[in-house]
């Protein structure tokens, strides 16, 4: 299948790439190279064999966007750009707010146009906001996130399950991450986001090989074992194929269709056996880990003690939130391999292969 590629020159875009090829589908790169570089399709050649194509453009570019979809007959969208740290959206809230939901309604207009209607959706389990109940199940309510990131990703929830309501052709898979980390096995690609990391593990990754000095542990008065944040952190590989899992579900080859959990919405049978509808998905390990947790097992993969300092809570953060991962099991046939120590090791080898990212 062709897939576009929304962002997919970034972290996660880049290893579900990777993911893709491996399963014989042909992604097309959408990215306006924000917080990616170019070298990234190389090395995504270098691993797979197969260089994908890359096209270099903003999510918010509709006649772009219109025009991609057509000249490379593309069938199904994984979309991923946008915005993504949950204390800078809290200065930012309308850059947020127009580079993610904007750009969405205008990659959706153009989907609409050439008639392309499989969309993944790459959401956040921010959108549950402080939890009333743990593990987090795809029943738990949404509406209540902390902070204009998780809002953009409500937001855009909601106007996807209107569209797919006021048309039935449409089939979207909301993919619910937790908190992605780790790096490919190769040492090739990795997370390396511009500037001073926004994301725990980068900045873990910094500090291990001298990039920057210290980490800043945000608030260690949390009601957690050892009063700081909890989240459920899931390898990018693991992530991944849970994408090339959503489009087999979308093309009926598992699960039953059938919608499960707040939000889903089960879409009518079609001649073909491929699905309709709203279907959503935690996509995580089901076990927390604080950020000290974090900071000891990746003081095992490289070697050395990281010095670290206790700072005030950052604005939008809660507590702690971990998955449920029991529909991603039953109806994707998906589950999480990879533990905390390999996510480190994998991490720390792609610090220590490009020290500057990939700005070599």
């Amino acid at each position: 299948m062709r897939v576009l590629l929304t962002g997919g020159m970034g972290f996660i875009g880049s290893h579900t790439a990777v993911s893709l090829l491996e399963a014989g589908h042909e992604p097309i790169l959408y990215d306006n190279l924000s917080n990616a570089d170019r070298s990234v399709v190389d090395r995504i050649g270098r691993i797979t064999g197969h260089t994908p194509t890359f096209i270099e453009g903003d999510i918010r570019d509709g006649a772009l966007l219109k025009q991609v979809l057509r000249n490379e007959h593309i069938e199904a969208v994984i979309h991923f750009a946008g915005l993504k740290a949950v204390g800078e959206s809290v200065g930012k809230p309308l850059e947020y707010f127009d580079n993610n939901v904007s750009g969405t309604i205008k990659l959706l207009e153009a989907m609409r146009s050439v008639g392309v209607k499989r969309l993944i959706f790459s959401s956040s389990s921010t959108v549950y906001g402080t939890p009333q109940h743990l593990p987090l199940t795809e029943a738990e309510p949404t509406g209540e996130a902390t902070n204009p990131y998780g809002r953009t990703k409500i937001h855009i929830e909601e106007i996807l399950a209107d569209l797919c309501r006021s048309d039935s052709e449409w089939s979207v898979v909301c993919l619910r991450y937790f908190n992605p980390i780790g790096a490919h096995p190769s040492g090739l690609i990795g997370e390396d986001p511009n500037g001073i990391p926004n994301n725990l593990l980068p900045y873990i990754a910094r500090v291990a090989s001298g990039r920057l000095p210290c980490l800043n542990v945000f608030g260690n008065d949390y009601d957690t074992p050892d009063g700081t944040g909890v989240r459920d952190f899931i390898h990018v590989v693991d992530l991944a194929r849970g994408h090339v899992k959503a489009l087999d579900f979308m093309g009926g080859k598992v699960g039953t269709g059938k919608a499960i959990g707040l939000g889903s919405i089960e879409g009518a049978s079609t001649e073909d056996g491929t699905r309709t509808g709203v279907a959503i998905f935690n996509l995580g390990t089901g076990t927390g880990s604080s950020v000290l947790d974090v900071i000891h097992a990746f003081e095992k993969a490289c070697g050395k003690e990281l010095p670290y300092k206790i700072c005030p809570r950052r604005p939008g953060d809660i507590a702690t939130n971990y998955a449920a991962c029991d529909k991603a099991r039953e109806e994707l046939g998906w589950v999480a391999e990879y533990d905390l120590a390999r996510m480190c090791e994998d991490s720390w080898r792609w610090q220590s292969n490009n020290p500057n990212g990939y700005k070599e």
